[in-house]
């Protein structure tokens, strides 16, 4: 007798408590190998694909493309055990693996090599199929039945509220106590109940109107007018970041011109050396990441965080790089890793790598965090400055613009030279304007005398 398997959306780490589903990669009846992918969803990170650690059939689905589900909830049930042909049978009979790998990402499964997709249908089972968590409703050949989840109920005695309360995310708990809002008195408007974030910051809104503005906001809402995009996904992580940012950090910003002539001559005799086959030519951010690893050896301070809590400087003792890459999904931000221990020509390569795979959407949530120190080249949208906001909880972000031909005095004389406006924002609470305005300087040393650099290599 075949039993059936509920298989929930996965802790896909990093702090993720939700995915939207993108695209369903089988359907039911379909028969599934373990470890085979079988949805595609998209985090406030990155696209993952989602394996299943059931071998069998496809028996449901929970969710349509475009829905987002909570880590926790079902995603879909697979019927484990013998599986007879097909009556039409193509194919002969396929026995499903029996037990699950454990295993929720790809990459990091058993190494069972795919199976070819195939349909079964639902009255192949050689018996009646009973899920030992939610019921099945028994499917006809061209109909896909999506069966309500059940969502587990979590007690909240260590948040100060008392009985059960159907919240799956810490985060949704942490926001609540942090505005001492009482959760049994929340609606949720989740699966079967769940509260989500956006049912408490509703009641935190809520909460602080008056009964009049409370009616006059029911009414707008009740009849909308323009267009409204939801804030989820990569946007909706960028928007909570950079509003974090500005709630947390108190930064400042500074700035300096800068006579670029000397970098860029270096960076064409770099790429003209060695001719033809000589490996990829160095870019302008790959020297300015280099020169900004060589400051922040320099200037340490701006390599840290602030742990809040504890009231203390962490400094870090590794350079993780972010550079800000703008993409179909919206903007983000890849890191190279160790940095302060790479030549340019690796860090190069390696923004090349993440920059294609953050184009393509297929960045690993891992190459999106970490970071300690990040790089903002926004010359690319043919601007000159900007005070950019820090991505939190970094301490310092320099931003580059626009490198154009500017009339600037060189040796004395008025002449045509190639120009670059740097900033740097960052947390005054890591350091003063001194500290700051050294590692700005050191930067523009070493873009307008590229020489600089070599005395710290």
């Amino acid at each position: 007798m075949p039993q059936v398997l509920e298989f929930k959306l996965p802790d896909l780490g990093e702090g993720l408590t939700e995915a939207e589903i993108v695209r369903w990669l089988v359907e039911v009846g379909d028969v599934v190998a373990i470890d085979q992918p079988v949805v595609e969803v998209e985090t406030a990170k990155a696209m993952v694909e989602v394996p299943c650690p059931y071998g069998g059939v496809v028996t449901a689905r929970f969710g349509e493309e475009g829905k987002e589900l909570p880590v926790g909830a079902p995603l879909l049930t697979v019927a484990v055990g013998s599986v007879e042909p097909e009556p039409s049978g193509s194919t002969g009979a396929a026995e499903a693996e029996p037990s699950g790998s454990g295993n929720v990402l790809v990459g990091y499964g058993t190494g069972a090599p795919p199976v070819r997709r195939r349909r079964v249908r639902p009255e192949g089972l050689s018996a009646p199929v009973v899920a030992p968590v939610a019921p099945v409703v028994p499917v006809a050949p061209a109909v896909a039945v999506a069966v309500v989840p059940t969502v587990p109920v979590v007690p909240a005695a260590s948040d100060g509220v008392r009985g059960p309360v159907a919240v799956v995310s810490p985060l949704v708990r942490k926001l609540a106590r942090q505005h001492d809002l009482d959760l049994r008195q929340l609606a949720g408007s989740g699966p079967d109940g769940l509260i989500l974030r956006a049912d408490v910051e509703s009641a935190i809104r809520s909460g602080a109107e008056t009964p009049q503005e409370a009616a006059a906001t029911d009414q707008a809402s009740a009849h909308p007018v323009g267009e409204r995009v939801p804030l989820r996904g990569v946007r909706g992580a960028v928007a909570d970041k950079l509003a974090r940012s500005r709630r947390e950090i108190p930064d400042a910003t500074c700035w300096v011109d800068a006579d670029a002539t000397e970098l860029m001559a270096a960076r064409a005799t770099m790429n003209g050396a060695g001719g033809p086959g000589a490996g990829p030519k160095v870019s302008v951010l790959a020297l300015l990441a280099r020169i900004c690893t060589a400051a922040l050896a320099r200037y340490p301070e701006l390599n840290s965080t602030v742990d809040q809590e504890a009231r203390e400087i962490v400094r870090l003792p590794g350079v993780h790089l972010g550079f800000a890459a703008q993409t179909e999904r919206g903007l983000v931000v890849p890191v190279v890793r160790d940095a302060h221990a790479r030549s340019t020509e690796s860090i190069g390569a390696e923004i090349t790598r993440l920059t294609e795979a953050a184009r393509t959407g297929t960045l690993k949530p891992a190459e999106l965090t970490g970071g300690t120190f990040t790089l903002n080249n926004y010359g690319v949208f043919g601007v000159d400055g900007s005070t950019p906001i820090i991505n939190h909880p970094e301490a310092a972000m320099l931003g580059v613009g626009r490198i154009v031909p500017k009339p600037w005095v060189h040796e004395g004389e008025l002449a045509v030279r190639r120009v670059v406006q740097l900033s740097l924002t960052f947390d005054h609470r890591v350091c003063d304007g001194g500290t700051a305005g050294g590692f700005l300087r050191y930067v523009a040393d070493c873009v307008e005398q590229p020489a600089v650099l070599l005395r710290t290599l």
